[in-house]
């Protein structure tokens, strides 16, 4: 299968998700928040640093609820809408639904 080189617009917003993930990581290690997703440390690194520019979307759903984000705010954030992460609260993880099983 050939892969089509990405347009710039994808790798930018490759770029501002892995800026986003590394945000909402905050303090937690890159290999906790891997290994609560169920993806390597090496994906999620290489998501973060926009080498990965379009990551399959169970990828981005079992990050996204690791970190409490909602896949709104995350499409809202790398789609460069006004509203960001940071204007949406963080659920507790007694409350939120789990993406994942």
């Amino acid at each position: 299968m050939v892969r089509l080189p990405l347009t710039p617009a994808e790798v930018e917003r490759g770029q501002r998700l892995g800026a986003l993930l590394r945000r909402a990581r905050g303090c937690r290690s890159m290999l906790d928040v891997a290994l609560a997703s169920r993806i390597s440390p090496e994906t999620l690194r290489k998501i973060e640093s926009g080498r990965v520019a379009t990551p399959a979307f169970p990828t981005i759903a079992a990050i996204a609820d690791t970190l409490g984000l909602s896949l709104d705010a995350v499409w809202a954030e790398i789609n460069g809408a006004e509203r960001t992460v940071e204007d949406q609260p963080v659920p507790s993880a007694a409350r939120r639904p789990s993406l994942v099983s």
